[in-house]
């Protein structure tokens, strides 16, 4: 998922003109099967590491919810210092990003009685906003073109609504059909398959392509953790979450570190112009 269409390439227009001062390079990582794969292990360590930080730290549901969000507040500014994508950084904060956006969506269910139809909708239209002035603003949702604060920070509001969002839906999707664990993976990766089908053989939209599947990846990971984490009783295979967001944080660990040496996902600032998501 990463051609591009006409329609979906790089601005340059008034709109990104006024978004700032435009950086040389591009903030976030080349779309690769390492980027797929990464975002998958982290969506699984956002639903293991939450169940786990709940259960071991005693501090209650909100209380872990407060300090995982300002741990994520400091590897966001972080972030947003530094001059080009780097990988540690990056994926340090998309894995607290899958941390915090399960725990918003399991505050509102379990903490506020909130439906998961509710929630699910509120997320799906608070993304649709942030992608509304997103593109408004800068006539473009390519990551490919994260190259100003403003784009940065609309790209990062966008991953925690979709973390957010899809953590909702999963749930929901789940407790509806009544699938299993193994069998929602199974579902939610066919339907990314179908989004990948779409795009190569109908020519879906690929910045849509890409969000769409963005989202699909945090149910999908979430299924396989919980498969793997919970109980033998309860449809999982009883690792828990412990061994199992050690396990995927180990690889996570390995996998960013040979993208750190190799530089296999770094957008050069000459490759940049003419491509989306």
């Amino acid at each position: 998922m990463t051609s591009e269409t006409p329609e979906t390439s790089t601005a340059r227009g008034p709109a990104a003109a006024s978004s700032g001062h435009r950086l040389r390079w591009n903030k976030v990582p080349e779309v690769t099967v390492y980027f797929w794969v990464i975002k998958v292990l982290c969506t699984t360590v956002g639903e293991t590491a939450a169940d786990m930080l709940n259960e071991k730290l005693g501090l209650g549901l909100t209380g872990v919810s407060l300090l995982m969000s300002m741990v994520l507040a400091v590897v966001l500014v972080v972030q947003f210092r530094t001059a080009a994508y780097r990988p540690g950084v990056y994926w340090l904060a998309v894995a607290l990003i899958s941390i915090v956006g399960t725990l918003i969506s399991d505050n509102l269910t379990d903490n506020m009685g909130v439906p998961l139809t509710t929630s699910t909708t509120v997320f799906a239209v608070v993304l649709a906003i942030v992608f509304t002035v997103w593109y408004r603003r800068e006539r473009t949702l390519s990551i490919h073109s994260i190259d100003s604060l403003s784009r940065e920070s609309f790209y990062w509001l966008a991953v925690l609504f979709t973390f957010a969002l899809g953590t909702a839906a999963g749930d929901l999707v789940a407790e509806r059909m009544d699938l299993g664990y193994w069998l929602s993976a199974v579902l939610f990766a066919l339907v990314i398959v179908a989004v990948a089908v779409a795009r190569f053989t109908l020519d879906l939209n690929a910045v849509w392509s890409f969000w769409i599947a963005y989202v699909l990846t945090r149910p999908l990971g979430a299924s396989v953790g919980d498969y793997l984490s919970q109980p033998t009783g309860a449809g999982g295979l009883g690792l828990g979450t412990v061994v199992t967001s050690v396990l995927f944080l180990a690889v996570i660990l390995g996998l960013v570190a040979y993208l750190a040496v190799t530089r296999k996902d770094v957008i050069e600032p000459e490759r940049l112009g003419g491509r989306a998501a």
